[in-house]
C-alpha cells in the first residue's frame, strides 16, 4: 500500500522553492493565477510558506462572470496576499471574433484553448510589471493524461506540483490548513461548464491508484488513460527541434 507523507513532501517542496527562486529570481515575487481550486490554492499557499506572504501576489482572472470567484477571494484573503482582478472576458471574445472572421469558424477545441491562453499572457503581464515569476499549477495526474493547455495552463517559470497526484495535492492543502471547501472543490475546467472526471471518462481515485500503485481501472479507462498519456508526452517536453551538426558538412 503506498503511504504518502504529506508533512515531508510539504517541507521539502517549500525549501525546493525558496532554493529556486534563490538561483532563477532571487528577491522576485512569485506570480499566481488564482481559480478558486485546489492546485492554485496549493501552490499560492507553498509560495507563502517558502517565500512569505508579501512575496507572493495573486492574479483573478474572471471571463466575465465568474460563478465560482468567491472562492477565489476566499483563498487570497485566506492566505493574506495581495492580488488583483483582471476581467480577460472581452479580450477572449475579441480574438475569438477576429480569428472566427478570418477562418469562417472556430473548432470546439480552439474556443476552449484560447481562455488558458489569454490567462497566460496575462500573467506573463503581470509578472514582468511585479518583478516576479510565474507560477505553473498543474499536478501529475493533469500532467499524465495532458489535462492542460500548452502554453495556457502548462506554462510558467517553475511548477511545485508537477510530481505530485491530485489525491497528493489534496493531502498538502490540507496539512498546510486550507479551507476545506477549495481543498474538496470538484474540479471544472471553467471552459466547457464539464467537470475534469466528466470530460476524461475516468476519476482521478482510479488514476491516481494507476499512476502510483499501478491499480488498473477497468480495461476500456485503462486503455484511454494510456493513450491520453502516449499522444500527450509531447506537452512535458520542451519544444521538439531539429539538431543540426555543422560537422556534417565537413565530411
Amino acid at each position: 500500500m503506498y503511504n504518502f507523507n504529506a508533512q515531508k513532501a510539504t517541507a521539502a517542496c517549500i525549501e525546493w522553492i525558496r532554493e529556486w527562486f534563490e538561483n532563477n529570481g532571487k528577491g522576485c515575487n512569485a506570480i499566481v493565477g488564482i481559480s478558486g481550486g485546489k492546485d492554485s490554492s496549493v501552490v499560492a499557499a507553498l509560495c507563502c510558506a517558502a517565500l512569505g506572504k508579501d512575496r507572493v501576489f495573486g492574479v483573478l482572472m474572471p471571463a466575465g462572470e465568474q460563478f465560482d470567484i468567491d472562492c477565489s477571494y476566499q483563498l487570497v484573503n485566506h492566505l493574506g496576499i495581495d492580488f488583483v482582478t483582471i476581467n480577460v472576458g472581452s479580450t477572449i471574445d475579441a480574438l475569438k471574433e477576429a480569428v472566427g472572421e478570418q477562418l469562417g469558424t472556430l473548432t470546439a477545441q480552439s474556443v476552449q484553448n484560447i481562455p488558458p491562453r489569454i490567462r497566460m499572457a496575462t500573467l506573463y503581464a503581470v509578472s514582468q510589471s511585479k518583478n516576479g515569476r510565474v507560477a505553473n499549477t498543474c499536478n501529475l495526474s493533469e500532467d499524465w493524461v495532458g489535462y492542460s493547455t500548452r502554453y495556457g495552463d502548462a506554462a510558467g517559470d517553475f511548477s511545485p506540483l508537477s510530481h505530485f497526484t491530485v489525491a497528493e495535492v489534496k493531502q498538502i492543502g490540507r496539512y498546510l490548513g486550507l479551507p476545506e471547501n477549495l481543498v474538496e472543490k470538484v474540479p471544472i475546467d471553467g471552459l466547457c461548464g464539464k467537470t475534469d472526471e466528466d470530460n476524461l471518462g475516468f476519476t482521478y481515485a482510479e488514476l491516481d491508484a494507476y499512476i502510483r500503485e499501478g491499480i488498473e481501472p477497468e480495461p476500456s479507462k485503462k486503455e484511454r488513460i494510456d493513450r491520453l498519456h502516449k499522444i500527450n508526452l509531447f506537452k512535458l517536453r520542451f519544444m521538439d527541434c531539429f539538431k543540426y551538426s555543422s560537422e556534417e558538412e565537413n565530411v
